[in-house]
């Protein structure tokens, strides 16, 4: 597997079986939430998924609120129990997020056929109002993550740790809010009108670019510049 392939191999052996395990808890975390959400289609979508999303039984929606949830819960003490400091653990955290949520389509995608293209729109996540958008962004968004995440195993294992500022993660979370608005922004349509009919790219582009740049140009400072 490509993915398992990647790890780089001028880690310590400790650090590659950590990344190892991560990364194999993740892809198995991904095809269990395909085959949830493979049960649930087969359920409320029959015909096969569509716009406008279908309001499911009250107390099926709570289970369903309080899965992903867990789910969130779950992949947090992953990367506590992975990491050995607190960026590290973050970075286990962004690493297994990103690889179950492509994972994720990949299982979709084998099972049902779909998305039918990267531009396909889904209900991407349900906290704390329902996000939409086509395949495509979230997936960015968890490459970003990966590549991200890998790189900073890296730097930690080698001890030269990026240490980023607060002005630094103030602006991440400030990029992370707007990519979540462009998800939400539209939520009500797709519940009575159907998929809307261009996602606000310009304001998940916002969000994203600013944060993808500034991250690699903090770690590239990092990493000619270490401390």
């Amino acid at each position: 597997m490509k993915m398992l392939t990647a790890i780089p191999k001028d880690l310590q052996p400790e650090s590659k079986k950590r990344l190892l395990w991560v990364i194999l808890f993740a892809v198995a975390m991904g095809w269990v939430e395909a085959a949830v959400v493979v049960y649930m289609r087969l359920l409320y979508y029959p015909e096969g998924f569509s716009f406008p999303l279908k309001m499911i039984p009250w107390n099926v929606g709570i289970v369903e609120l309080v899965r992903e949830a867990a789910t969130i819960v779950m992949l947090v003490a992953l990367g506590i129990l992975a990491g050995r400091r607190p960026l590290e653990r973050f970075a286990y955290l962004m690493l297994s997020f990103g690889i179950w949520d492509i994972v994720y389509y990949i299982g979709l995608k084998i099972v049902l056929g779909w998305p039918a293209s990267p531009l396909t729109w889904d209900l991407l996540f349900l906290l704390p109002l329902p996000w939409v958008g086509p395949v495509l962004a979230p997936v960015m968004v968890s490459l970003a993550m990966i590549a991200a995440s890998v790189l900073i195993v890296v730097q930690e294992d080698r001890r030269r740790p990026m240490n980023p500022s607060g002005v630094f993660w103030a602006l991440e979370i400030a990029c992370g809010v707007i990519i979540i608005l462009s998800f939400i922004l539209d939520f009500k349509v797709a519940f009575t009108e159907g998929a809307p009919g261009r996602f606000r790219w310009g304001v998940f582009l916002l969000g994203y670019v600013p944060g993808v740049l500034l991250f690699f140009y903090t770690w590239w400072r990092a990493e000619r510049y270490p401390r």
